[in-house]
C-alpha cells in the first residue's frame, strides 16, 4: 500500500490498548496517529500515562505521543476501540455520530441487530449491514465488533465443521487469567486453583456464536439454530483459552472427513493474504498431548487457533480441543483483521 491509512486507539493505555499500540506500530497498512484514554491519562505522553505490560518495549514512535482525552475532534476516520464496557457505548456512539468508524473490542454493540459481530474467515458478508446501520441510526460512521475471546476460539473450532450441519455443541471453557485484564485475578485466588465461572462469559459464548454464523436474510442476521450450552472456568494460565467441545451434526460425518475438514479450511482473509491473517485459520496437531496454551498459544503471530484430540464422543458426535490466544486472535488481533478486511472491500472510505 502506498499511502498508509490514519489509525487510532481508544483505551490505548489498558491491556487490550497496548495490544493495539504494538501491532499497529509496525503494520503494513495502518499509521497509528492518535492515542485516547481517560481524562486521568490525557495530556500526558504516552510513556509517562502507560504501565507497559507486554512482552518487548514500548515502540519509540509511540512513547513520546501525546495522549488525548475520549472524544472524536482531532481523531482520524478508522478507530479501534480497546475500551472497557463501562464507557465504551456511549464514547464509542459519539465517534460513530461524527463519522468515525469504530472497530471495537467492547461487548456493548455485539449484539445490536445492525452491528456485525465479525469472525472475516466465517462471516465477512455481515458487513453488509453497515449502509443500513448508518441510516437506521443517522451515524455518518460505522461500529463493527469482534467476539469475546472465548467465542472467537470456539467459533473457528466449528467453521470446518460447518458444512456437516451443526446441530448441538457442548463447551467447557479454561480460561486465561489475561483475559481479566490487569491486574487480573487476585493471587490467592487463581494460584493452585480453578475458579468455575468467568462471570457474564457462558451467555456470552452462546449468543455471539449463534449470530456469528447467521445468515442474512432481508437484511437482518438470523442466528444459527444449533443449541449450544457452555461453562466457564478461570484457570492459572498467563495466555490462551482451552476449550473442550462436544458437536453434534444434523447427520454424522467419518471421523476422516471431520479431521480433514480441519486442514482445508481457508477463508477469505486467507485467499486475500491480509497482512493480519494466518496462513492456516485452525492447525491440527496429531500429538494427544497437544494444543497446550505453553506451547500452542501464539501460533502464526497468535492469530491461528490449534485442534487436537479429535475422537467420537459418547454423548454426541465428536470431540475436539481447540485453543487461542485471547489478547491477539481473542481481541487485538482481531479487530486489526477486521479493519483490513474492511479496507479490501472498500468500507473505510478515502
Amino acid at each position: 500500500m502506498t499511502n498508509p491509512i490514519d489509525v487510532g486507539v481508544l483505551g490505548a493505555t489498558g491491556m487490550v490498548g497496548q495490544q493495539f499500540v504494538q501491532k499497529l506500530s509496525r503494520h503494513p497498512w495502518f499509521r497509528l496517529v492518535w492515542l485516547g484514554a481517560s481524562e486521568r491519562s490525557a495530556g500526558k505522553k504516552y510513556q509517562e500515562a502507560t504501565a507497559w505490560r507486554l512482552p518487548g518495549p514500548m515502540p519509540d514512535e509511540v512513547a513520546g505521543r501525546m495522549v488525548e482525552e475520549c472524544t472524536p475532534a482531532g481523531a482520524p476516520k478508522l478507530v479501534f476501540s480497546g475500551l472497557d464496557a463501562a464507557v465504551a457505548g456511549e464514547v464509542e456512539r459519539s465517534f460513530a455520530e461524527s463519522g468515525r468508524v469504530i472497530v471495537s473490542n467492547a461487548r456493548n454493540y455485539r449484539m445490536d441487530s445492525l452491528v456485525p459481530l465479525l469472525v472475516p474467515e466465517i462471516n465477512a458478508d455481515h458487513l453488509s449491514l453497515l449502509p443500513e446501520q448508518r441510516q437506521a441510526k443517522s451515524w455518518s460512521g460505522a461500529i463493527v465488533t469482534n467476539p469475546n475471546c472465548s467465542t472467537v476460539v470456539l467459533a473457528l473450532g466449528l467453521a470446518p465443521l460447518l458444512e456437516f450441519g451443526l446441530k448441538s455443541v457442548i463447551v467447557t471453557t479454561a480460561q486465561a487469567v489475561s483475559g481479566a485484564g490487569y491486574p487480573g485475578v487476585a493471587s490467592l485466588d487463581i494460584i493452585g486453583n480453578i475458579i468455575p465461572e468467568v462471570p457474564g462469559e457462558e451467555h456470552k459464548m452462546e449468543t455471539e456464536t449463534q449470530k456469528i454464523f447467521g445468515q442474512l436474510r432481508n437484511g437482518k442476521i438470523e442466528p444459527h439454530d444449533m443449541a449450544l450450552s457452555a461453562a466457564t472456568t478461570r484457570v492459572p494460565v498467563i495466555n490462551g483459552h482451552t476449550e473442550m467441545v462436544s458437536v453434534e451434526f444434523t447427520t454424522c460425518p467419518a471421523e476422516a472427513d471431520v479431521r480433514a475438514a480441519f486442514d482445508k479450511f481457508r477463508g477469505r482473509p486467507q485467499y486475500g493474504r491480509l497482512p493480519s491473517a494466518p496462513a492456516r485459520p485452525v492447525v491440527y496437531l496429531e500429538d494427544a498431548l497437544r494444543p497446550q496454551p505453553r506451547l500452542d498459544a501464539d501460533r502464526d503471530g497468535g492469530m491461528a487457533v490449534s485442534v487436537g484430540r479429535l475422537r467420537p464422543c459418547s454423548v454426541l458426535d465428536y470431540k475436539f480441543v481447540v485453543l487461542g490466544h485471547n489478547t491477539i486472535r481473542g481481541a487485538a488481533g482481531a479487530a486489526i483483521l477486521n479493519a483490513e478486511m474492511m479496507h479490501t472491500d472498500g468500507l473505510l472510505g478515502d
